[in-house]
Order: structure tokens, then C-alpha cells, then sequence
């Protein structure tokens, strides 16, 4: 164990770094994971992932007993094996979505539109994320203040969904648009950078010493705020922009070089 000092916090994103597309996690990267937690350091998974949907890829990775950053930030968990459910949490960020959600019906009618419960999963105008869900009006979506609402629009591109969201403002919320027609909405001011500050106080650990590796463009903030931000290699440019440093492509395991110079 290196001095208290000396421990990371090291801010790992899933899909596009340590996860493929198709949902692989390379034996490289499992094993550089539990090689930077055999030396001290702190692993936490941070991920536009629901809560539900993260717990798997912690359980894959041996990763227990450790923090958990969800839902874009807005969802904060402890992993607890003797938790009822595994974990605990520790913060919720949630808003009324009427607002925002009536604007962007009003942009994209033939849109589908989710908000997500925490440790459930999502009550949804059509089936489209995988995992728990349920199909309700669209009204009821606003049925109660929510961490996020999921906007997925396949006829929409990516740059389409940015200029909606420049034209509608958006003052109130936080967004980030995905790599396909997929927008994540949280509360104002909320991200996975603000989740993990809280973090990184709670375990003491000093700013400099913090490490982010991510691909997407909700993943800038986190790569701004960390000490050492690392994006992938695959990334848009302005994620790479936003990056300390620049490591190879998930298909290249480019998060295994990362970790392993930690070590």
C-alpha cells in the first residue's frame, strides 16, 4: 500500500473505454484493474450508466466495497456486499423534467423519451434502453422530479441534437448528447466532474493526485477536473481537447497503458 498521500482516484468511464461497444471487457482490462487496486488506489466507475446497469460491470471487475458515480453524476452509491442491494447510496440529484420535456416534444414529436427511477429502471413513452422498464403517457414522465431524462431520436444526428438543445437553451438542466441520437439530461450544474469532487473529498484524496479516462462528450468535464485526464483514442476532438493526454482506442485497449503506468 503506498502512503495516504500517494493514493489515486482514478475515474474510469465504461462503454468506448473499458467496455467495447459489443459489451467486452478485455482480460487486459480486467486484470490492469485489479493491479491498480492491489496497490492502493481507488477505482471508481463513473458512467452515463443507470446505477443497475453499472453494478454488473463492478462485480465483473472485482470491484467492491468502493465508490460508484451514476446517471451522468447525478446518482452517487457506495457498493456494499451486505447491502440489501448492494450498495448504498449516497446522493441523488434529481429536477422536475416538465419543462424541459415539453420543450423538446415540441422540437422532436416523434422522438422517445425515458426518466429514469433509481435501482428500478425507467418509465418510458417506447421501449428502447434495455434492462427494467415501464410504458407509460407521455404526461406521467413528469409524474415526479427524476436524476435524468433520456431523449433517443433515430432519425436525428448527433450535431442535429446539439443545435436543438443551443436553439432551446437549456438553462436549467445539464446535458450531453451521445455518439448516436441520444441525449442525457441531469440537473442543472450536475456532472460526472462534480459527483467525483465530492468523492475525492470524501476520501481525502489531494486534487493532483486524481485520474479520469473517458471517450464521450459527457466525459470532458470529468477529464477537466482530474489532475491526469486521459481520453480515449477514439474520442471526438473536442474530448481529446479537453484531455491531459491521449491513449490508444478501445480497440486497442488504450485504457490498459493508462493503468498500467500507475502502477
Amino acid at each position: 500500500m503506498p502512503p495516504e498521500l500517494g493514493r489515486k482516484l482514478v475515474a474510469l468511464d465504461i462503454d468506448g473505454t473499458l467496455v467495447t461497444y459489443d459489451e467486452v471487457l478485455s482480460d487486459d482490462a480486467r486484470d490492469a484493474v485489479a493491479a491498480v487496486r492491489a496497490a492502493g488506489h481507488h477505482v471508481v466507475l463513473a458512467s452515463g450508466r443507470s446505477l443497475i446497469a453499472m453494478t454488473p460491470i463492478a462485480a465483473e471487475l472485482k470491484v467492491e466495497e468502493s465508490w460508484i458515480v451514476a446517471s451522468n453524476g447525478a446518482v452517487t452509491a457506495r457498493l456494499d456486499a451486505k447491502a440489501d442491494m448492494g450498495y448504498v447510496l449516497e446522493r441523488v440529484e434529481t429536477f422536475d423534467p416538465e419543462p424541459v420535456l415539453r420543450m423538446l416534444k415540441e422540437e422532436l414529436p416523434h422522438a422517445r423519451y425515458a426518466v429514469e427511477d433509481v435501482g428500478v429502471g425507467f418509465r418510458m413513452t417506447e421501449l428502447f434502453p434495455e434492462g427494467e422498464h415501464r410504458v407509460v403517457d407521455f404526461e406521467d414522465l413528469w409524474a415526479g422530479d427524476v436524476t435524468r431524462v433520456v431523449v433517443r431520436s433515430p432519425g436525428e444526428t448527433s450535431a442535429e441534437f446539439h443545435q436543438i438543445a443551443a436553439r432551446l437553451g437549456f438553462d436549467d438542466v445539464t446535458y450531453a448528447v451521445g455518439w448516436s441520437a441520444w441525449m442525457d439530461i441531469a440537473p442543472q450544474g450536475v456532472t460526472k466532474a462534480s459527483a467525483l469532487e465530492r468523492v475525492r473529498q470524501e476520501l481525502g484524496i489531494p486534487p493532483e493526485n486524481t485520474v479520469a479516462i473517458g471517450d464521450g462528450s459527457n466525459d470532458i468535464d470529468m477529464l477537466r477536473w482530474a489532475g491526469r485526464g486521459v481520453a480515449m483514442g477514439h474520442a471526438a476532438a473536442a474530448v481529446r481537447a479537453a484531455a491531459d493526454e491521449v491513449t490508444g482506442t478501445i480497440e486497442e485497449d488504450g485504457v490498459v497503458d493508462v493503468l498500467r503506468s500507475l502502477l
